[in-house]
């Protein structure tokens, strides 16, 4: 026998979670047939809750037609391996020294070990993940940037039809940032631009970059400077002007490229919040700060629900 208090957890009442799901509804309504990314790093890939946690999150937001796009880097890992290797860990100007050597543990590191670690969690629920780096299928092209960075690429084109073609049939790729290079050799790109520069190929309605803070702040010492929503234009002159830090400029600007891409909104998010990409996606009070272009109110509803969620609507009907 089960008494009915120690079914609602954490003392919500059935109708405070009620008024959960109303809320959320419009929202859903708002990115149901859409594809979301999502830039997943920092502590919310290392730690095993949180990574639990975000993935759950992901399989809701497919449960609910959203077709989710995961873009990850490991920049940890790679350090420390290229460390027992004996490989210097050098950075310029915020970006890794890739030597040919280096380049061949980036590769094994983000597209073997930190990609199937996703890619297995994600599957903890179901078989929706789907590994894939930017050589498939010819995703990401790049050229080496300079001699002195080594096989660090800017990337060059993004070919979307391999990409496409899973979420067609209804997977979550879960992509690494390796490249093919455009002189037949691979090349490190960062995961941030990877992740703004397919949004805006894929025509992506969102894009959330997860970080360990809870947004853009003016002055980070000071938390009540915590920004909660800027227009592009905005965002663009904050990069010019040097007037936020030097570590939150690289994901502003893909931010940027992003909406200039045609995404509709971009979102800096805290990761280590349990849960931050439904309270970004599904609440009116949001989870971090967005950068979205003028008129976007973020409430279009979508045109085309999907494959999956069509086929969530047969069920429905049928349970009727």
């Amino acid at each position: 026998m089960r008494y009915a208090k120690d079914t609602r957890p954490n003392g919500v009442t059935n109708k405070e979670a009620a008024e959960l799901l109303v809320e959320a509804l419009p929202w859903i309504k708002a990115i149901t047939g859409k594809t979301i990314v999502i830039k997943y790093g920092g502590a919310a890939m290392v730690d095993e809750q949180l990574r639990a946690d975000v993935m759950s999150d992901i399989v809701l937001l497919k449960c609910v037609g959203v077709n989710p796009v995961i873009v990850h880097g490991g920049g940890k890992d790679i350090s420390r391996e290229m460390e027992r290797s004996g490989i210097p860990v050098e950075f310029i100007d915020g970006q890794r020294v890739t030597t040919e050597e280096g380049m061949e543990i980036v590769r094994t590191i983000l597209a073997g070990k930190v990609n199937q670690q996703l890619v297995r969690a994600l599957n903890e629920h179901g078989n929706f993940g789907v590994g894939v780096n930017g050589v498939d299928g010819g995703t990401i092209v790049a050229a080496p940037v300079s001699e002195e960075l080594g096989r660090v690429g800017a990337i060059k084109r993004i070919n979307t039809d391999y990409i496409e073609d899973l979420i067609a049939a209804d997977y979550i790729p879960v992509i690494a940032s390796v490249a093919i290079g455009d002189d037949g050799g691979y090349c490190n790109v960062n995961a941030d631009v990877v992740a703004g520069e397919l949004a805006g190929a894929l025509g992506a309605a969102k894009i959330l970059f997860l970080t360990d803070v809870d947004g853009l702040y003016m002055d980070f010492d000071d938390k009540s400077t915590l920004v909660s929503r800027l227009a592009v234009d905005e965002a663009q002159k904050l990069v010019d002007d040097h007037a936020i830090s030097s570590g939150m400029i690289p994901k502003l600007r893909s931010c940027i490229a992003a909406i200039h891409g045609g995404v509709e909104g971009a979102y800096m998010v805290n990761g280590t919040m349990s849960h931050s990409i439904l309270i970004e996606l599904l609440t009116r009070s949001g989870a971090g700060t967005a950068v979205y272009n003028e008129g976007f109110d973020g409430e279009t509803l979508p045109q085309n629900i999907g494959n999956f969620a069509s086929k969530l609507l047969v069920n429905a009907h049928r349970m009727r």
